[in-house]
């Protein structure tokens, strides 16, 4: 089964007047949705813009895997476990919050920050609260979440190429940015796509993109 979900059908949130705007795909907060709650493991997949001097204060989080890809920007993180950096678009992060952990994101720059969070429920909850960065991703290199039994796959395809669909159970697919066809569906910025039980999918670029392709667990 393949379902596409439309960017402009996101649900709206943040807080627009302190500079926070967020698009979830999933039921989050005040936008609940019975029939939207997860994916496999997938509970969100949130869409963030920030302005100059906005961000999140310190709150908490438990039992989530948390992989943020930032577009545009730089994310000043810090959090619990002693970790304090800056993400920039090409780096994968990934804080495990485990029985509990708080952190603070920011955008501490001069320039609009955009960039995708996605939670992940562990597969089994609880433990330590643990962090990682990587810098500068490449292109189509797996990386895996082992506590939720998932691998992200990051693919910036040029105009023409193809991308083959990993031929996985369950497979969440988020368009960062480009024009793309998919089993005769166009998809665009903000669009993602729930793959259930499917083999040889491939996406067609019709200019060049970005994509975020999560292989993930029955």
């Amino acid at each position: 089964m393949i379902d596409v979900r439309r960017g402009a059908d996101r649900y709206e949130g943040g807080d627009p007047a302190t500079g926070i705007t967020t698009r979830h795909a999933f039921s989050f907060g005040s936008s609940y949705d019975p029939d939207n709650l997860r994916f496999g493991p997938v509970l969100a997949c949130n869409e963030e813009t920030l302005a100059p001097g906005a961000g999140f204060d310190e709150h908490p989080h438990s039992h989530t895997e948390i992989v943020t890809w930032v577009v545009e920007g730089e994310l000043t993180h810090q959090d619990g476990t002693g970790e304090k950096g800056l993400v920039r678009p090409g780096d994968v992060q990934r804080l495990s919050a485990g029985s509990g952990v708080r952190h603070v994101e920011r955008n501490d720059g001069t320039g609009r920050l955009r960039f995708v969070q996605m939670w992940l429920a562990p597969l089994t909850a609880g433990g330590e609260p643990s962090y990682e960065l990587i810098r500068g991703i490449a292109d189509s290199t797996p990386y895996a979440v082992p506590a939720a039994g998932a691998v992200l796959h990051v693919r910036r395809p040029g105009a023409g190429e193809r991308v083959p669909v990993p031929a996985a159970e369950r497979v969440y697919l988020h368009v960062v940015r480009g024009d793309l066809r998919l089993d005769g569906e166009e998809l665009g910025p903000g669009d993602s796509v729930r793959i259930t039980d499917e083999r040889d999918l491939e996406i067609v670029a019709g200019s060049p993109g970005e994509l975020l392709i999560w292989e993930l667990p029955g």
